[in-house]
């Protein structure tokens, strides 16, 4: 898996807050901008804390994506407040087998062995399936949920927030659970007030959406 932040908006704390400040000032949108970065940066911090986080809309952060499953991306492009580019299996022929191994499947080498002849065995197929013409957005249809894709994905702040409170939790599944931090990394370099306290809602919020005591961040 490879994530990168490949693009966001200017100034990605610098423009909500002004929205913030706008709601409650006299002043034109355009004149805020010349308010002191401490203030803003005060006045993002407060609002936030009041969980007022539609001024977070205003701004967005781009993601190249590589080497996840379609099992990853089926999960992701569930966050519909969001724009997608994914590799197309209709235009792109995919002859050379890449796809993802979940790691208890790799820890095992009998089930290892077998998961990888499977994978050899489809690949083969649809190879054949190539060869003798039919069309690659039939042949894909053999392909597994395993296989690799590569999808650029932009989002504003606010839906991130949710994606990483859903997506972030122990109880997501694995690849988009490590997907979902490494996006989080980036962007605490980038928004860090935004993103400071930004997680599953155990560490957001004190609450844990799946009631799931036996979880060990579970609020006590």
């Amino acid at each position: 898996m490879n994530v990168k932040l490949i693009g966001y908006s200017s100034n990605p704390e610098k423009i909500p807050a002004m929205a913030a400040k706008l709601t409650h000032s006299i002043a034109k949108p355009e004149d805020l901008e010349n308010n002191p970065d401490d203030e803003l940066n005060s006045i993002l911090k407060h609002v936030l804390n009041l969980g007022h986080t539609s001024i977070i809309e205003h701004t967005s952060f781009t993601f190249a994506i590589s080497d996840v499953s379609r099992s990853l991306t089926h999960q992701l492009v569930r966050h519909r407040i969001a724009s997608y580019a994914q590799q197309s299996q209709r235009y792109v022929n995919l002859k050379k087998p890449n796809y993802v191994i979940p790691p208890k499947i790799n820890a095992n080498k009998i089930m290892k062995k077998a998961y990888q002849e499977t994978m050899d065995i489809i690949w083969k197929q649809y190879n054949t399936l190539i060869e003798m013409n039919i069309p690659a957005e039939d042949s894909r249809y053999v392909l597994p949920n395993a296989a690799c894709t590569n999808i650029i994905v932009t989002m504003n702040a606010r839906s991130l927030l949710n994606f990483f409170e859903l997506r972030c939790c122990l109880h997501a599944q694995w690849e988009i659970r490590i997907l979902a931090n490494l996006m989080l990394k980036e962007l605490q370099k980038k928004a860090p007030i935004i993103f400071k306290d930004a997680g599953p809602s155990c560490k957001s919020k004190g609450i844990c959406t799946e009631n799931n005591k036996e979880c060990p961040l579970y609020p006590k």
